[in-house]
C-alpha cells in the first residue's frame, strides 16, 4: 500500500524539467519535429508526412489506472525504470492546453524520445499552445521501445506512462482520459462525444419566423455519443446541406465535458484525429478536404512510394488515421464550447434498433449505460464488427461506471435535454442499410421539430411515423425479422443482466430497460 500512495508523494517531481534538462528539446516547432522524424516519413502526394507505427490501435487490455486497479510491484518497477530512462534518453517535450472553459482547461506536457518525434508532431497539432510558463496539470511519458507493453495511469497525480506503444492515440487519450476525470470531480461528466450547432429557420403556419437569435434563426446544440468508426466524426462535421441563412458548424469531434449548467466544454482546440478508411469526397467533403491538405499528419494510411494515397486500402490496418487541422475544416466553428445542449444522440449499430428513436430521461440513462455498438479496429482489430457494449461508448472512464450513469441521468434531467437513439448501420440481418444521407436528414428534421413521433408498444419508446427524406417505413425493424418479438425479448434479457453488474447504478435506471 505504501507504493499505492506514491502518487501523493510527489512522483510528478521526478519528471524532467524540460527547460533545464540537457537531454530534452523543449517546444520544438512542427518543422523541427518533422525533421527529427524524417527517417520514418513517407511524403504524400499532398505534401504531408505519413508514418507507420508498430502498434496500430489502443492497448485497452494493457491499461490500468490507480483508481480502479492496484498496481503490483512490476508496475511500480516499470514506472521507476521509465523515469530513469527519461533522465538519460534524448527526448522532445511539448506543452499544450486541453480545453478553453475555465472549469475544464488544463496544461498537458508530453515527453517522447526524439526518434519518435512523429508522435509529438501529430499530437501537437491537436491541441492549442499552453500559456507560456504554465505548470503542467497532466504529464505523459511515452517510451515506445519497452520490452513489455503497459499503460499505467495515476489520475490524482495527473501522470500517465505509455510503455511499449508507439501509437499516437495513446498520447492523445492519456490527456483526454484525465480531462474527463477532472470534469467529473467538478460536478460534470466527461463524455466521448462530438458536438455541433445548427442554425435553423423556423416558420409558423402563418409564415412568420420564430427564432431565438437576432437574425431570426434558432440555434440548436447537438451532441453525438459513439465509439470510434461508427459515424461520430461524419455526423459532427457534416454541414447538413443547409443553405444560407441556415447552417451547421462543428465544435468538437471526440471528447467533451457536460457541465452542471448544461454547457458542453470542448477539449481539442486545434485539430481532429480522424479515421481515414473509406474517406470519401462525396460523403465527407469537409473531412476529405482537410485530410488532403499539406498540414495533415497520416498514421497507418496506405501511401505508395510515389506518395499516392489510397483511403480504401486497409492492408496496413482499417484503423488508419489522420490528424487534421481545424483551420482546414470549413465546417469547424471558432468555438469549441457549446453554450447549451438541446439534443443528444446515442449512435448505435444494433440492427434491432430503428433508424432513430426518442427516449425519456431514464431510457437515455439506460442507453448511456448500455453503450451498444460494434467493435471497431480502433479498439480491437481482431474483434472488429462484433457486437459490443461500452458504458457511455467511452472506453476511458476512471471510477465506478454505475456512478457515471447516475450522473448522466441527473444532468440530462436537470437541463431538460432531449435524447435520441440513432442507428448508423443497418436494420435487420443486413439488407436495409441506413446511409449518411438518411442520418443527416434525421439530424436536421429533429432540429426543425419536423419528425412525427408515435409511441411504439413493442419497443417501449417513440419511433418516427415520418421523417422528411428518410424511408422510415422501409426501416422498421419488426418487418425485417421472422421472430422479432423473441429477438427483442432476448435482447432485453441481455440488457438487464448487463446492467445488474453495476452495483451503484440507481434502481430507477435499471427498471427503464427498453
Amino acid at each position: 500500500m505504501a507504493r499505492q500512495r506514491a502518487e501523493q508523494a510527489g512522483l510528478h517531481e521526478e519528471f524532467p524539467d524540460p527547460a533545464a534538462a540537457p537531454n530534452v528539446t523543449y517546444e520544438p516547432t512542427f518543422a523541427e519535429l518533422r525533421e527529427f522524424a524524417e527517417h520514418d516519413e513517407t511524403t504524400t502526394e499532398f505534401g504531408s508526412p505519413a508514418y507507420v507505427s508498430e502498434q496500430k490501435s489502443r492497448s485497452a487490455d494493457r491499461t490500468k489506472n490507480l483508481v480502479d486497479h492496484e498496481f503490483d510491484e512490476a508496475d511500480w518497477d516499470a514506472i521507476d525504470a521509465a523515469l530513469e530512462v527519461a533522465d538519460e534518453r534524448d527526448l522532445v517535450c511539448l506543452d499544450r492546453q486541453v480545453g478553453r472553459h475555465h472549469e475544464t482547461s488544463f496544461v498537458c506536457r508530453l515527453f517522447v524520445p526524439r526518434e519518435f518525434a512523429r508522435i509529438a508532431l501529430a499530437w501537437g497539432k491537436l491541441m492549442e499552445p499552453a500559456p507560456e510558463g504554465a505548470e503542467p496539470d497532466f504529464q505523459t511519458l511515452q517510451l515506445p521501445e519497452w520490452e513489455k507493453r503497459r499503460i499505467r495511469v495515476l489520475p490524482e497525480a495527473g501522470l500517465t506512462f505509455v510503455l511499449g506503444s508507439d501509437y499516437t492515440g495513446e498520447a492523445k487519450k492519456s490527456f483526454l482520459r484525465l480531462y474527463m476525470y477532472r470534469a467529473k470531480q467538478r460536478g460534470g461528466l466527461g463524455i466521448h462525444a462530438g458536438t455541433k450547432r445548427l442554425f435553423i429557420d423556423h416558420e409558423t403556419d402563418d409564415g412568420d419566423e420564430e427564432g431565438n437569435g437576432d437574425d431570426g434563426l434558432t440555434t440548436v446544440g447537438q451532441a453525438f455519443l459513439g465509439l470510434s468508426a461508427t459515424g461520430k466524426s461524419t455526423l459532427t462535421g457534416h454541414r447538413c446541406w443547409l443553405d444560407d441563412p441556415e447552417g451547421a458548424e462543428m465544435l468538437q469531434d471526440d471528447v467533451c465535458a457536460l457541465l452542471p449548467d448544461g454547457t458542453v466544454a470542448g477539449s481539442e482546440g486545434a485539430g481532429l484525429y480522424i479515421k481515414t478508411i473509406g474517406l470519401d469526397r462525396e460523403e465527407q467533403p469537409a473531412l476529405y478536404d482537410a485530410a488532403t491538405d499539406d498540414s495533415a499528419v497520416f498514421e497507418n494510411v496506405d501511401v505508395a512510394p510515389d506518395g499516392s494515397v489510397d483511403f480504401d486500402d486497409g492492408s496496413l490496418t482499417t484503423n488508419g488515421r489522420a490528424v487534421i487541422r481545424r483551420a482546414c475544416l470549413d465546417s469547424a466553428s471558432a468555438d469549441i464550447d457549446l453554450d447549451r445542449l438541446d439534443q443528444l444522440f446515442f449512435i448505435t449499430r444494433n440492427p434491432l434498433m430503428p433508424p432513430v428513436a426518442r427516449l425519456d430521461d431514464r431510457q437515455a440513462a439506460v442507453a448511456f449505460m448500455l453503450g451498444e455498438s460494434i467493435q471497431t479496429s480502433a479498439g480491437d482489430p481482431d474483434a472488429a464488427g462484433e457486437a459490443i457494449r461500452v458504458v457511455g461508448t467511452n472506453p476511458f472512464i476512471v471510477g465506478p461506471e454505475g456512478e457515471e450513469g447516475n450522473r448522466f441521468y441527473e444532468l440530462v434531467r436537470d437541463n431538460d435535454i432531449e435524447t435520441f437513439l440513432i442507428n448508423t448501420g443497418h436494420v435487420g440481418p443486413g439488407e436495409a442499410d441506413i446511409g449518411v444521407e438518411d442520418s443527416v436528414n434525421i439530424l436536421t428534421s429533429v432540429a426543425r421539430d419536423e419528425v412525427d413521433w408515435r409511441a411504439d408498444d413493442r419497443f417501449g419508446f417513440e419511433v418516427p411515423e415520418d421523417v422528411p427524406g428518410v424511408p422510415v417505413g422501409e426501416l422498421y425493424p419488426p418487418d425485417h425479422y421472422d421472430e422479432f418479438t423473441a429477438e427483442l425479448a432476448d435482447l432485453r434479457a441481455e440488457r438487464r443482466a448487463y446492467l445488474a453488474q453495476f452495483e451503484t447504478l440507481a434502481q430507477e435506471i435499471r427498471e427503464a430497460v427498453y
